[in-house]
């Protein structure tokens, strides 16, 4: 007999491939429960905490990050791979071991006072969510937040969790100074897809109240529908572009599903689980993406994709942007009122 474990993206503990021995658990072993499934909040020591991007098809300059692993147990996130460099398995583990950096607002302030730095907006998230459940209690994002404020720094929000309503007293006023963006990751309005394609973010309604709630503040909302998972919620598109324009959205953007390394077994298990019926359709629609692989690395080209169904999605957005999306303007952050002696002056008081 089967034990679903609530909220879980990864079915077993996949091999790490940086690790000669194998060790795997799946969520069905008897004792797996006591041993893999509980979260645990490790605390690590970061020397910076604003990294550098350099990847050429992305348009930010800087990223950070106060949480590694993610709870929302997405079984297509393309950042789960990286806990394998901390010695942990790209599976449950990457669920359940988060690492936190309660260091990070003040490794970011020390970042503002770097004599040579121009300010250039950065991203908060980008490889795992900010506003991830271990957030409610660690407020580790709303500090960082309240330094950007301090100096007046451009920031752009990027998570899947309604929780980033909790910082509206602080997310408002750098919205009235055009120093913020928030962008929320919506894949589906398909509540019963969501549950199980990331089953610990904030539901459908939640998510869809949150962009009502930051718009009636003044507060710029851009929506990821991402990834687009063809099978399973390709046909979606326009009806969530129709329903994240009414709650008040100024832009969105979105990417097709790409499995590259330790992704590929996960989301894959992940199928066979809960749409074993599918699974082969959908992973040829994924192969047929991206000439014949479940995965894509070269920049630009992972992305976009390639073929028929690819086309077809891309054909669907551009049509859905002419429809719901004509004309509306997304702001540019200001970045000319960053003073990075902002800090000095406040401690005067």
């Amino acid at each position: 007999m089967k034990k679903e474990i609530k909220g879980q993206g990864a079915v077993q503990n996949i091999h790490n491939r940086f690790i000669q021995h194998r060790y795997e658990k799946s969520i069905y072993d008897d004792d797996f429960e006591e041993t893999v499934a509980k979260t645990e909040l490790l605390e690590v020591f970061p020397k910076t905490i604003v990294n550098t991007v350099k990847s050429p098809d992305l348009h930010m300059m800087y990223s950070m990050n106060p949480y590694q692993g993610c709870e929302h147990g997405c079984a297509y996130c393309f950042a789960r791979p990286t806990h394998e460099y901390w010695g942990y398995s790209a599976g449950v583990d990457f669920e359940r071991k988060i690492m936190v950096k309660k260091n990070a607002p003040q490794l970011l302030e020390q970042f503002f006072k770097k004599r040579v730095y121009k300010a250039e907006p950065i991203l908060l998230s980008g490889n795992t969510d900010c506003y991830q459940p271990a957030e409610r209690k660690m407020e580790i994002t709303r500090k960082m937040l309240q330094v950007c404020l301090d100096y007046r720094h451009p920031v752009h929000i990027l998570t899947k969790n309604a929780l980033v309503t909790r910082d509206i007293d602080i997310i408002q006023p750098l919205a009235e100074k055009n120093l913020v963006t928030v962008s929320l990751s919506i894949p589906t309005i398909n509540e019963e897809l969501r549950r199980k394609l990331e089953p610990r973010t904030s539901s459908v309604h939640n998510k869809l109240q949150a962009i009502e709630t930051l718009s009636g503040y003044g507060i710029p909302v851009h929506i990821m529908v991402a990834p687009i998972i063809p099978g399973l919620n390709s046909m979606e598109i326009l009806n969530t572009l129709k329903v994240i324009k009414e709650k008040g959205a100024l832009d969105f953007g979105y990417t097709l599903v790409r499995l590259n390394d330790a992704v590929e077994p996960v989301f894959i298990d992940w199928l066979q689980e809960h749409y074993p019926d599918r699974k082969d359709k959908v992973l040829h629609h994924i192969e047929s993406m991206h000439g014949g692989k479940l995965g894509e690395k070269t920049f630009f080209k992972r992305r976009k994709g390639e073929g028929n169904i690819a086309e077809m999605i891309h054909t669907t957005f551009r049509v859905g942007r002419q429809k719901y999306f004509s004309g509306s303007v997304f702001p540019e952050l200001r970045t000319d009122l960053f003073d990075g002696t902002k800090g000095e002056q406040l401690s005067l008081f």
